[in-house]
């Protein structure tokens, strides 16, 4: 027994060296500086959940299923609001030590009270945890809390409260703390490569959901500050595997010896989750994002047909909506299940929701499309930015200045072409590059005016949307509402789609709330494209399948020790 996308005959062994494109909390791309992937202080390492286990694992080829690991059995209360978790026998600690119910108590409780802001919001009905034995935790949930909770805190790590009798938990660190999962911390050198070693002897290895995966002796994440020096590291077999994530580069600079000679495979794999909402969030804290016309007036001088030929070799299709590539993404006119959700608030909203919902213009690909700066001119003029001496200023008189923050340089580019039009319109607005420590700093202290964001949500969205575009979540520092998005009406439809009891219920109200998302133009749309590029040196076996909803690697990938030699022969 195992899951359908797994080979439970995967060889162990290998390495498996990548430039990883994701992170988790504080977790940071180009730099680390702690190994404490769970608070909001310091920049930690990629991968660091590797070391943990949880009470259950992620079946990526369903939506939203998950099947018992620390725990091998769950009891659900007809009121769903406790569930009794009942531990597996003879787990333990990389330490040998055992692992109980009193831990998993210990940190549901610490996570919530010390735990980085998102994990702390996401826990926000999470009520109580109680070890009623060794074997059995209990779990109290607040009343009409999220479908998706529960989930979300079987995922969850589960620590050593021994451990962290005498290890503060809310401090950042660099000694690997105990953990229960797959891997343990190997060698590292902070800011330039961590590598985690298989545990050879996990408990969890040849359970159900563990079967056919974790098969790599080592996993190793290599940093780079620049993005073309990765790619040279790549080429030179400095890591092993590369997820493209920039189309020039996927155009024009695959064609080096090792690919031309079979050496380095590509491969395009379809994405069929909700495709990640990216783009320039307007930090509307600031008195100068206040008015919706001139954040309208910024998404008219973004020329993304010019940018998406030019810069990114037409790779790309425009982003709409905070749920691209999903069911739960308004198009047309409401439905009367949306138009229901929507009428408690007209005239609380703009008018455009209870018709089509706003998209971003097509310009006419030059670059500066006359039509669209003048319209974004108009808009400005009409909010009371108007011309003074050459400068657009405040309705107070004060010129506007902007300043797009980022941490890595691929993007100036982009950025550029933007900057220009919003010079043409009388915007001063620079781009400021700063070291990734600095940028995590004032994303998390909202201290930008523009930054880029890309977020995703699973195919059951709930307690997340809190995390956000919830008002609560718009003044809590680190939080992951970056633009400061507040509004009661967003507010009452995310708790609309966190009570729907069905499938249907929950698309509509998905769409509503994207409806009036999209109405306050929060946000610069930029691009998405629902498939993943895949570069990687050929050492590797994987699967036939593929789950539908996550890469699944390295998880079920592993490495053929056949095509290793090949390889080193040359």
């Amino acid at each position: 027994r195992q899951l359908d996308y797994v080979n439970p005959k995967a060889a162990k062994g290998g390495v498996f060296s990548h430039v990883a494109p994701t992170r988790i909390f504080n977790q940071n791309l180009l730099t680390f500086n702690s190994l404490n992937s769970f608070i909001l202080k310091g920049d930690a390492a990629q991968g660091m959940e590797l070391t943990f286990a949880s009470l259950m694992a992620r079946a990526y080829d369903e939506p939203d299923a998950m099947y018992g690991l620390a725990a091998r059995a769950v009891q659900v209360s007809q009121d769903r609001l406790t569930y009794r978790f009942l531990m597996r026998p003879g787990i333990k600690f990389h330490d040998g030590s055992p692992l109980s119910a009193h831990d998993v108590a210990f940190s549901l409780r610490v996570l919530k009270e010390k735990g980085h802001p998102i994990v702390q919001q996401l826990l926000r009905d999470f009520s109580a945890a109680q070890a009623a034995d060794d074997a059995t935790v209990v779990v109290a949930l607040a009343a009409k809390h999220a479908r998706d909770l529960p989930l979300f805190l079987s995922w969850l790590p589960i620590f050593s409260r021994a451990y962290y009798a005498a290890h503060p938990f809310e401090e950042t660190t660099l000694e690997p703390p105990l953990g229960c999962g797959p891997y343990k911390v190997g060698r590292f050198e902070p800011g330039r490569y961590i590598e985690y070693e298989r545990v050879k002897d996990w408990w969890g290895a040849d359970l159900p959901v563990a079967r056919g995966q974790n098969n790599f002796d080592v996993i190793r994440y290599e940093y780079f500050r620049d993005r073309d020096v990765a790619f040279e590291g790549f080429t030179s077999k400095s890591y092993l595997f590369r997820e493209e994530l920039v189309s020039r580069v996927w155009a024009t600079r695959y064609d080096f010896p090792a690919v031309r000679e079979g050496r380095v495979k590509r491969d395009v794999i379809p994405d069929h989750t909700p495709s990640a909402a990216q783009g320039w969030f307007f930090n509307t804290r600031r008195e100068k994002f206040k008015d919706k016309r001139l954040r309208e007036a910024f998404i008219n001088a973004f020329d993304f047909e010019w940018t998406n030929a030019t810069i990114m070799y037409g790779a790309y299709q425009r982003t709409h909506s905070v749920f691209q590539n999903s069911d739960m993404m308004a198009m047309g006119r409401p439905s009367a299940d949306e138009v229901a959700l929507l009428e408690p608030f007209r005239g609380k909203v703009a008018e455009e929701v209870f018709g089509e919902p706003f998209v971003p213009p097509v310009s006419d690909g030059s670059g500066q499309d006359r039509a669209l700066l003048r319209k974004a001119s108009a808009l400005m003029q009409e909010a009371g930015y108007v011309i003074k001496d050459g400068k657009r200023v405040t309705p107070q008189g004060e010129p506007i200045t902007v300043e797009f923050l980022i941490d890595d340089p691929v993007s100036q580019p982009h950025h550029n072409t933007f900057i220009k039009n919003l010079g043409t319109l009388g915007v001063e607005a620079n781009l400021r590059i700063v070291d990734p420590v600095q940028y995590r700093k004032r994303v998390d202290d909202f201290d930008f005016d523009i930054v880029v964001q890309r977020f995703g949500f699973s195919n059951t969205p709930g307690e997340s949307l809190r995390t956000f575009f919830s008002s609560h979540a718009a003044a809590i520092k680190g939080s992951q509402n970056v633009g400061g998005i507040a509004d009661p009406v967003i507010d009452a439809l995310i708790e609309r789609v966190i009570a729907a009891d069905s499938r249907p219920q929950l698309i509509a109200a998905c769409k509503a709330l994207d409806r009036v998302i999209r109405s306050g133009r929060y946000w610069v749309p930029h691009w998405y494209k629902a498939s993943h590029w895949l570069a990687y040196w050929d050492v590797f076996g994987r699967p036939e399948a593929q789950p539908r909803y996550a890469r699944a690697i390295p998880d079920t990938w592993w490495y053929d020790r056949e095509k290793g030699e090949k390889l080193s022969r040359g």
